[in-house]
């Protein structure tokens, strides 16, 4: 029997995880599912809790390959897919065991391609739950409102494990190979081929933080990954959907400010500090007038990116003046 749902997992290195989050898969209340397991050339015991599952459970299928990074991994995985939706757990996090029923059941009832749940955190052992109100909220969108929320960001974002997608979504759509934050560079096209979405507060997905995670450690050259994502999204938006410009420039801004924080302060190196702060630059020149006049991005942050847009040097040292200025008055005894 075709399985409805086909469950992805990429795993490179997640031993100490493994266990509880294929548990949490294979103990899923929708049971019409199939688990592809990629083992993403992993040198620690992952393959063999992966074949030791896979023995127990005729559900799991068990992909070995040698190591090329977690978009090889899920495009590999989609096209070993079966099921009529595909959804995507990361090795190291684990899910509600209703998640997939909520979702399924969402998709069927009100006829949506994409179904989105809330997501719970875990940190150092401890769920942390911020936006669970206790009251059920469901909101239906067509094409275009779903792109906006997530671009908004209040309800969800460009992560792929909180969703479930009917496998029409990934029609001439691949995951870019090579790159981190791969979500990003890939969701917004998932939610362009899906015509209805429908999201829940309910929480389903629990991302476990760990210390040693690619997008949770120092700041690095890859990092920068994330702008050619945004590159092309917003040349992407700009011709397809420029009602829509507006939330992705205040996002795409975000993403600059954030990333110019943490370049700022865990990059010690001068010439790399401003390479890195040049490939921002290069974007923000590029889309300069969208930021300025979009009544979405807070004046300040405006003014952090014009000071970027005029001179990389004079921008690092205006931010070093204010960081320092402190220690420079005199103290008033």
């Amino acid at each position: 029997m075709r399985p409805e749902i086909s469950i992805i997992v990429p795993i490179h290195n997640t031993e100490p995880y493994l266990r509880d989050c294929l548990n949490s898969i294979i103990n899923q209340t929708f049971s019409n599912i199939e688990v592809i397991l990629v083992n993403d050339g992993s040198t620690d015991q992952s393959g063999l809790i992966c074949d030791e599952f896979a023995k127990e459970d005729k559900r799991i299928k068990v992909i070995h390959k040698k190591y090329e990074g977690v978009s090889a991994a899920r495009n590999i995985g989609i096209k070993t897919a079966q099921g009529k939706f595909i959804g995507f757990v990361d090795g190291d996090d684990r899910i509600d065991n209703k998640m997939y029923e909520k979702l399924y059941q969402l998709c069927v009832e009100t006829d949506s391609e994409i179904a989105i749940c809330a997501l719970g955190r875990e940190v150092n052992g401890k769920l942390i739950n911020e936006r669970n109100t206790g009251e059920q909220f469901i909101k239906v969108m067509d094409n275009v409102e779903a792109l906006r929320q997530m671009f908004k960001g209040i309800l969800y974002r460009f992560s792929l494990c909180n969703k479930l997608f009917k496998r029409k979504c990934f029609d001439n759509v691949q995951f870019p190979e090579g790159r981190i934050h791969e979500d990003l560079s890939t969701t917004y096209k998932l939610f362009a081929n899906a015509k209805k979405s429908v999201f829940t507060n309910y929480i389903g997905y629990i991302y476990v933080k760990r210390q040693e995670s690619i997008l949770t450690s120092r700041f690095s050259e890859k990092r920068l990954d994330a702008f050619i994502g945004w590159k092309e999204i917003l040349l992407f938006v700009t011709s397809e959907y420029p009602d829509l410009i507006g939330e992705v420039t205040a996002c795409f801004t975000y993403s600059c400010v954030d990333n110019i924080y943490y370049i700022l302060n865990q990059v010690e190196e001068t010439k790399e500090r401003t390479s890195y702060l040049r490939v921002i630059q290069k974007l923000v020149r590029k889309f300069y007038k969208n930021i300025i006049i979009s009544k979405g991005i807070a004046f300040n942050y405006k003014c952090l990116l014009t000071l970027l847009f005029c001179n990389i040097n004079f921008f690092i040292i205006s931010n070093y003046i204010k960081n320092n200025l402190v220690s420079w008055c005199p103290v008033k005894t």
